[in-house]
């Protein structure tokens, strides 16, 4: 399938999941032309904060590939991701994202992601989110162990 017909998919993901009853986004994932998975966004559906239409399918074309290494992948998207969705691509190691919404798109429509990109660029103290630091030296031994393995598979 060409670009544009795999963009195509996505946005009528996006469109039949609001009819479904769920948000409006749609992902697919495709490898030379071909598609692997898809995904819709589900969080009021499934009661899941992290079920975003790209996490769905990544989550579903790496239970198809049997790999969590996508490259070789490239996903196309309703909408421009949020900071989680952006994450979840680049630890996907997908080779290219395509989308058709832009953040400000979604934004007026009231998905707002601006703040998390501002919490982002402060010092943790600093965040609307209060956290603290607790037991770094009992949690560092894992870190310590992971380094020490040799039959680790790295990723």
């Amino acid at each position: 399938m060409e670009k544009e017909e795999l963009m195509r998919k996505a946005i009528k993901l996006s469109i039949d999941n609001v009819t479904n009853g769920g948000g409006p986004f749609g992902a697919v994932i495709a490898k030379d032309g071909e598609i692997i998975a898809t995904g819709v966004n589900r969080v009021t559906t499934l009661c899941d904060p992290t079920a975003h239409a790209e996490v769905s399918a990544i989550r579903a074309a790496a239970t198809k590939l049997g790999t969590f290494n996508l490259s070789g992948c490239e996903i196309y998207t309703s909408c421009e991701p949020c900071p989680m969705c952006l994450g979840a691509i680049y630890w996907a190691r997908l080779d290219k994202m395509y989308y058709a919404n832009n953040k400000t798109d979604a934004k007026n429509i009231g998905f707002d992601d601006s703040f998390i990109y501002d919490e982002l660029s402060l010092k943790p103290s600093a965040r609307k989110l209060p956290s603290e630091i607790l037991l770094a030296e009992e949690a560092i031994k894992a870190f310590q162990q992971w380094t020490e393995k040799s039959d680790k598979i790295e990723y």
